[in-house]
């Protein structure tokens, strides 16, 4: 397939939604250094509240789901019609983003356990571990909705528009249990229907059920934005899109029903958006601007909290930054200089890590399991492991009190392994299906 024929558009979202992930978390965190040397972390939503409302430009993740539902909706629909299964269509698919995850996690495990044994400070090194794990939750919650994606894309197939429609209605039952009457653990549910209502309108969009007619994209963006607004102001719900330490109820943790109409708001104002920004994209400067950062999507979402510990060290541990008050005219001054510095590094990084991802793209090609794989219990298992182990890093980070997760980085070790060594059964012949670089996971950058 030729670089024309892909969808610029889904590749464009990937690329803004990784860039603005990038720049919000870079712009709230702010470091102090303590009289004793110790570096600290203030939290800036909770210490400037008037910064939570900057959330609703940066908590972008509504499109990660959109275009990756789009992205999934395609790509499964084409393995159906080869002759893939459900086993083969996911363990390739999860792989491609296992591989990268597990490379970085080992590399910071692998630094843990040597700070750890150095005796490195164990506050300082669980908000470092704290720090490079804080972006994991996305990852349990993609390989869940990816595990469902042959029922969910079935359902879209019978009902269209009426299954995302029903997801949220439950979603807001659940959160209305987990907020009402206390019952945090039904709220878990929303972690999957909420961002998977974003995920099955990918798949509604790629099939011209949100396009048909023009007045969709306007009732959800009109729509969503007013129910978030009346949530806000009228119900419990906070304004912070990102989770604020001691507020409750959270938009995020689980996600809410006043972040499930943000996700219906700003998947209808990505489709209002589509055409102008198509017509941009259709010019070859523009386009060879954005391609790279979609390509390197992985690695820059992975990654892009190590220069902050660099930047650290070089300069709060030595006392080299200044050190205006959290928040005050001087200290945003400094976050121009501070953001460059950032991105100058982690330019640096991405490049240093170019071998890796080559390194990785051929293991890929290894070990992948084939598209018509049948008997999955390995996989399913691996899958399992993964999930837990993503999921408990996302919680307490890779130093939870300053010491190694040893059942986290056990169980991802396996569930990868297991994922891995998935294979075709003796003698089984499969011919894998063509498959374009935009039918690729909405984070991947292993190909």
């Amino acid at each position: 397939m030729t670089t024309m024929s892909r969808d610029r558009y889904v590749d464009f979202l990937r690329a803004w939604s990784i860039l603005l992930v990038v720049l919000g978390h870079w712009v709230i965190t702010a470091l102090v250094r303590e009289p004793d040397g110790r570096i600290t972390a203030p939290e800036l939503l909770a210490v400037v509240p008037w910064t939570q409302w900057l959330t609703l430009g940066f908590q972008i993740m509504p499109l990660f789901f959109l275009a990756g539902g789009h992205a999934a909706g395609g790509s499964w629909a084409r393995a159906r019609a080869t002759g893939g299964t459900a086993a083969g269509w996911l363990g390739r698919r999860a792989l491609r983003l296992l591989l990268p995850a597990g490379a970085y996690s080992a590399a910071v495990l692998l630094t843990v356990g040597v700070c750890a044994a150095a005796g490195v400070d164990a506050d300082t090194l669980a908000l470092a571990g704290w720090a490079m794990g804080m972006q994991f939750w996305f990852l349990p919650v993609y390989l869940l909705l990816s595990a469902l994606t042959p029922a969910l894309h079935a359902a879209h197939r019978r009902w269209g528009l009426r299954v995302p429609a029903a997801m949220a209605a439950v979603a807001v039952a659940a959160d209305a249990l987990a907020v009402g009457a206390h019952t945090p653990y039904v709220g878990l549910l929303d972690h999957v229907l909420v961002w998977g209502v974003g995920y099955q309108l990918g798949f509604c969009w790629r099939d011209g059920l949100l396009t048909g007619r023009r007045r969709v994209p306007y009732a959800m963006a009109a729509g969503g934005g007013l129910a978030f607004a009346a949530l806000v102001a009228l119900g419990p719900f906070p304004v912070s899109l990102i989770l604020v330490t001691g507020q409750s109820p959270s938009n995020t943790d689980p996600p809410s029903a006043a972040m499930l109409a943000w996700v219906v708001a700003q998947c209808g104002l990505c489709l209002l958006a589509a055409r102008p920004v198509r017509r941009l994209l259709e010019r070859e400067r523009v386009w060879r601007a954005v391609r790279p950062l979609g390509a390197a999507s992985m690695t820059l979402y992975l990654w892009h909290m190590l220069p902050v510990l660099a930047v650290a060290a070089a300069f709060y541990l030595t006392g080299l930054a200044p050190e205006p008050a959290v928040g005050s005219g001087a200290w945003w001054a400094l976050r121009v200089p501070w953001l460059l510095l950032l991105g100058a590094v982690l330019a640096c990084v991405v490049l240093a890590l170019r071998p890796l991802e080559r390194g990785l793209a051929a293991l890929y090609g290894r070990t992948a399991p084939p598209p018509g794989l049948h008997r999955a219990g390995p996989l399913w298992l691996g899958l399992a492991l993964d999930v837990a182990a993503l999921s408990r890093l996302a919680e307490r980070g890779f130093a939870p009190d300053g010491r190694f997760p040893v059942q986290a980085a056990a169980g991802l070790a396996l569930g990868t392994a297991l994922v891995m060594l998935t294979r075709r059964p003796t003698g089984a012949r499969t011919v894998p299906p063509r498959e374009s670089p935009s039918d690729a996971q909405v984070t991947e950058n292993t190909r």
